[in-house]
């Protein structure tokens, strides 16, 4: 009998006991030691068969507590809206995001709640940028550090990267100033006041507010709440207008948590050459997968094509103001705009969150992140399933987000403004898109506990929405 025999086989019988409810909804597995006995199969055979499972998302591990049968997101009747194709323009932005940041509101419906306890991770964060604070001797605190920053938090990131796919040396990152520095960075060391830019519709508003800064234009290109951008959309875009570059963010796009096939990123790359296209990757949300942690774009590209942007906001903490970007063959020039554009950054934060990665501590947080974000996710859908009249939710496998359709004739600008009465702060649709499309829509966040006060803001928005004629 073969090793991989072995597992496929334990896999199966593992498969049979969920799908019989041996083993309920959120109960826990056999543990790897009783597995290895009653089976008489090693510890890493029955490792590699409780994976298979997890990146199915059929179980879950749960750090010093085992396998736990995951507890499964109600069905939800997904979107079908899709954005208009529409010739390139100009970008303005509405002063609605400035109003929604300056309620700190992007990922909460109620924002400036009463602090709990910090996570187990950042407390090992900070004790670890508090090590490298005291450490630091001699003149250090005189000098800038190195344009692409801390040798050491490149090294990590390199291996971080590496473990999902794509393999690269330290020497092609450079840190930057969270991920919208390093969109912006990369927008404007390939394109030129006026170029075209293509973007996903819905997408991210930051990528809106860089287009309108550099005084670039965009043309929308639909995408799926499920697979992403749309490529025929594209290729039909690309045959029209001159393009520039395509922002994109292949894994769990913002706002309804899209994943993109690889046969469809791979037809992007081809259209890439054909049409000599700067394909920019906004990465920032793959760290927060809910099963398999998906490969980098970046990791198909041969071309040196692509510009892969990330940060650590989404996946650790919004205030740790660090991300990265590889420039591929602008990165020259990249490096060049950092300095123009930020200088330096602290050398002591990247030496204390490149300890926090080395010692293992990221990936201790990153699984306990997953586990949660999974039971909020899960928590969202079933609120939502409550509301009244005929919705229409994303199911993300990633992200922090799902995409809300109403009814037409929904109108959720006007809605925000009710709302905030309400105490309540949404994140309407037509801040996603360039044209005021999806006015009928809106994300809505599972990035913090669905605690008592969040549900009954959720269930206010819910009574205005059934109330409006």
């Amino acid at each position: 009998m073969t090793q991989e025999f072995r597992y496929q086989q334990l896999e199966a019988w593992l498969l049979q006991g969920i799908e019989e409810q041996r083993w309920r909804q959120g109960e826990r597995l056999p543990s790897i030691r009783t597995l290895c006995r009653e089976h008489k199969l090693s510890k890493a055979t029955v490792q590699h068969a409780l994976q298979r499972l997890e990146v199915q998302g059929l179980v879950e591990a749960r750090p010093k507590a085992g396998y736990f049968v995951s507890l499964q997101a109600p069905a939800v009747n997904r979107p079908v809206s899709r954005a208009r194709i529409e010739a390139p323009r100009p970008v303005t932005v509405s002063e609605l995001l400035q109003d929604i940041m300056r309620r700190s509101a992007a990922f909460d419906l109620l924002p400036q709640q009463s602090p709990g306890d910090l996570p187990a991770g950042i407390v090992a964060l900070n004790r670890a940028i508090g090590r490298s604070l005291r450490r630091q001797s001699g003149q250090d605190f005189q000098y800038y550090d190195e344009p692409a920053g801390n040798v050491a938090l490149r090294e990590q990131l390199a291996l971080h990267m590496a473990r999902r796919g794509w393999p690269c040396e330290a020497d092609a990152l450079c840190i930057t100033s969270g991920c919208q520095h390093a969109l912006f960075l990369a927008l404007m060391a390939c394109c030129n006041r006026g170029d075209v830019v293509a973007v996903e519709s819905p997408g991210f508003y930051g990528v809106m507010q860089i287009i309108e800064q550099l005084g670039l234009q965009v043309v929308e290109v639909p995408a799926s709440l499920e697979t992403g951008m749309d490529i025929d959309a594209l290729e039909d875009v690309l045959q029209r207008w001159q393009v520039r570059a395509c922002v994109v963010s292949p894994a769990f796009a913002t706002p309804g948590g899209a994943l993109m096939p690889e046969s469809s990123r791979r037809r992007l790359l081809a259209l890439a050459e054909s049409y000599d296209l700067a394909v920019i990757e906004d990465d920032i949300y793959a760290d927060t997968a809910l099963g398999a942690v998906p490969d980098p774009l970046k990791a198909l590209d041969r071309d040196q094509r692509v510009i892969l942007c990330g940060s650590f906001s989404k996946s650790l903490s919004r205030d740790l103001r660090l991300g990265w970007i590889s420039g591929a063959r602008w990165h020259g020039r990249i490096l060049h705009l950092k300095l123009v554009t930020q200088l330096s950054g602290s050398q002591f934060v990247q030496r204390g969150l490149a300890e926090f990665m080395a010692d293992g501590s990221f990936t201790a947080h990153l699984r306990r992140l997953r586990t949660e974000l999974r039971l909020r996710r899960d928590r969202l859908l079933q609120l939502l399933n409550d509301w009244p009249g005929s919705i229409r939710v994303s199911k993300p496998q990633g992200g922090l987000a799902v995409w809300v359709e109403l009814p037409d004739g929904e109108d959720t600008l006007a809605l925000y403004a009710k709302a905030l009465q309400q105490q309540v702060v949404i994140t309407p649709g037509p801040l996603f898109s360039a044209s005021g499309q999806f006015r009928n829509c809106l994300r809505i966040s599972f990035a913090h506990p669905w605690d008592p006060p969040r549900e009954q803001a959720l269930s206010r928005l819910a009574a205005l929405c059934a109330s409006n004629p």
